[in-house]
């Protein structure tokens, strides 16, 4: 995943906004630093959409001039099962009845704070009637 991001120049620094995740706001001090602190707004971000149970804007299409943030793939994964766990309303004890695990586990699962590996996601969402798939573009 890869969210366009705009930087603007705002006096001696640059503003950083996503217009898909408006809660994300952050500045640096030139583009090379801008670019840090946006990827770490950006997980924030995302964490209070996770937090509150509210699904995760897909990232838009990025416009000319845009600079694109790009997620690591592990928290891609786990923001496609979380957001396929809204759509399906399912709760994290369903899943982890689904599963077999205990609900602890399915809370590291979708944690972006918590390493998980890619196989546990992917079992995850097969349980959700899913199939996680990667590819190389």
């Amino acid at each position: 995943m890869r969210y366009p991001a705009n930087f603007q120049p705002d006096g001696k620094f640059f503003l950083v906004t996503f217009p898909d995740i408006p809660e994300a706001i952050t500045q640096g001090d030139d583009i090379e630093d801008a670019m840090l602190h946006a990827a770490d707004v950006l997980e924030s971000a995302l964490d209070f959409y996770l937090e509150s149970g509210r699904p995760i804007p897909a990232p838009s299409k990025s416009n000319r001039g845009q600079h694109l943030i790009e997620l690591p793939a592990s928290l891609s994964a786990k923001i496609l099962l979380r957001n396929e766990m809204v759509a399906q309303k399912i709760r994290p004890a369903e899943l982890a009845r689904r599963l077999k695990v205990t609900p602890q586990e399915v809370t590291r699962l979708t944690s972006l704070h918590h390493t998980t590996k890619i196989d546990g996601i992917a079992g995850a969402l097969k349980a959700l009637g899913k199939t996680l798939e990667i590819r190389v573009i």
